[in-house]
């Protein structure tokens, strides 16, 4: 056993760069190389294609990868953990092992199974869904590579489960160290998403030189479960302390991180600076995890349709108003949503910036409104509404679209196998210990603020922000960068002063929580994004910019 763990990030959703796994493992030395391909999206796009073939509903793309790759794998030694296996992992075991065997190479493989309850699905109540995905952590991969495994499959774990898993095996952590398993889940948060936590999508990305071909990260974890995030030398992007806060705030709720093997405080990590391009996660504290585990349900919801309006120059209400009363007259106003962007400017020199969008969603049970009825009715206006008619595309026909939602299981219900090429199996039982998760009440700060700079900022000079969703909930995890910037951060940006920042919130539950050790204070807006992505008609159905758009907004400080 080596004093410190190399594990590598190649993949942070289903369609990130193909190359990074090659560039991986030819970068630098590594342990172990991670890819992490499933969402909740993922989950439902999967879905569909099981349904479509059998021997499908795994991410294809790592085989493509792993094809060019597994030379590379097998020279050096790299272990491979990936969630790729989606709702087949062992149809994927099986793939790989067809692929070695086609190239003559000598692995060994082994995938975990016991997340997918549709065959439970009338036991636990989950009626009429095309998944249902139990997130299990970390003990199936950790006892698959203590079984020899050399590329480890999974269904649906914890993002961070594929760097917990191969760390508990290497450092032999109990199950009860809860300290060392909530740092390992800490730094698998921060991998788990690839480039964006060396610079991609960063707020403040014009500070970073090189940015047009960033490195993925990698964690060298020690047996405390502290680590020291970087990236391979002569790679582009950065490491920094605010990069690594980004990705922390990224999709996260309060301080307790809730997972399958254990409770992280997020309340208790300290970051620091080592050097260029290292920063060492420590201090992080852990508790045993709660008595459920999470399940993520997808049902098909219907078909939906859309198109997009232009309006051009004067009387945009008027016109707006107008087509509204056509199309409704047509096809009728259940299931139709709009949506106005004012992108047209007064005076503007040239017609695209003088032009206003006007967007119409429509989603029924069986396609029928949704299908050619719509397409029609929309297409015949083009001669018989408002001036300068014309759509950015004509409606197609309708799609199906999914719904998400979230349910809880009783993880003694959940059976975990890790199974390897041989037949040979490890039953993995469920958590020893567990305990009621201590409730952190939302804090929606002062209920009066004191301007302290007497000035007009834009509150993206001083904060940076990641958003993102979670079903249909979204997070606004918004960090400062001194401690000055944090004092006038925690005071001024309270629940109520978001809401008027942000009009769109007007009527959603709003949940605020101080994260002081970070610098920064994280937002959940319960229900901005309705029934999760698939389904959602907003503008930016995973409020990915919802972070972008708060910044960009003039305040008094």
């Amino acid at each position: 056993m080596t004093d410190v763990l190399r594990v590598g990030n190649a993949s942070g959703f289903y369609g990130d760069r193909f190359s990074a796994f090659r560039e991986m493992l030819e970068g630098g030395p590594l342990d172990v190389l991670t890819g992490d391909y499933l969402a909740e999206l993922t989950m439902l796009i999967l879905g569909r294609d099981l349904l479509k073939n059998p021997e499908g509903g795994y991410a294809k793309t790592f085989l493509r990868q792993l094809e060019g790759s597994l030379g590379l794998v097998a020279d050096r030694g790299v272990r491979v953990v990936t969630n790729a296996g989606g709702l087949n992992p062992a149809g994927l075991a099986e793939a790989i092992g067809k692929l070695a065997r086609r190239l003559g190479i000598d692995v060994s493989v082994a995938y975990v199974e016991g997340d997918d309850l549709r065959p439970r699905a009338e036991e636990f109540g989950f009626g009429g869904v095309l998944t249902a995905n139990a997130y299990l952590g970390a003990w199936g991969i950790c006892e698959a590579i203590k079984g020899g495994a050399d590329i480890v499959v999974t269904g649906r774990v914890t993002d961070a489960s594929l760097v917990v898993g191969p760390a508990a095996a290497h450092f032999r952590w109990g199950r009860d160290q809860w300290d060392a398993l909530a740092g390992a889940t800490v730094a698998g948060h921060v991998l788990e998403c690839g480039a964006q936590a060396t610079g991609g999508n960063y707020s403040f990305f014009t500070e970073i030189e090189d940015l047009g071909h960033p490195g993925f990260p990698l964690a060298e974890l020690h047996a405390d479960g502290s680590s020291v995030i970087t990236k391979h030398a002569g790679t582009g992007g950065a490491v920094t302390v605010e990069t690594v806060t980004a990705q922390l705030l990224y999709e996260i709720g309060g301080p307790n991180y809730l997972g399958p093997d254990v409770v992280t405080r997020f309340d208790t990590i300290q970051l620091s600076q080592q050097g260029a391009d290292r920063v060492r996660i420590s201090g992080v504290r852990g508790d045993p995890p709660p008595s459920e585990a999470k399940v993520c349900l997808n049902r098909i919801g219907g078909f939906r349709n859309a198109t997009t309006f232009v309006l051009c120059g004067l009387d945009v209400d008027a016109k707006a108003d107008l087509v509204r009363r056509q199309l409704t007259e047509r096809v009728g106003a259940e299931g139709v949503t709009w949506a106005l962007a004012r992108t047209g400017e007064p005076g503007a020199d040239t017609e695209e910036a003088a032009s206003a969008l006007l967007h119409v969603t429509i989603k029924d049970a069986d396609g029928k409104r949704s299908g050619r009825a719509f397409s029609q009715a929309a297409i015949e206006l083009a001669l018989a509404s408002y001036p300068g008619f014309h759509v950015t595309a004509p409606p197609s026909d309708a799609t199906p679209f999914g719904v998400y939602s979230a349910a809880y299981v009783p993880q003694q219900a959940l059976v975990q196998t890790a199974i390897f090429g041989n037949g040979a199996h490890i039953d993995v039982p469920s958590p020893a210990l567990t305990a009621p998760v201590a409730q952190t009440l939302p804090d929606d700060g002062p209920e009066r603020y004191e301007p302290l700079l007497g000035r007009r900022v834009r509150l993206g000079e001083l904060f940076g922000a990641r958003s993102g969703d979670k079903g249909g909930d979204a997070n606004l995890g918004v960090w400062a960068r001194d401690d000055l910037g944090y004092q006038v951060l925690s005071s001024a940006l309270t629940t109520a002063r978001l809401r008027d920042l942000l009009p769109e919130l007007a009527g959603l539950e709003v949940h605020r929580f101080p994260l002081p050790n970070l610098r920064a204070v994280n937002f959940v807006i319960k229900g901005l994004l309705g029934e999760g992505v698939s389904s959602s008609t907003r503008f930016d159905p995973q409020a990915k910019a919802l972070g972008e758009w708060l910044r960009s907004i003039e305040v008094d400080l």
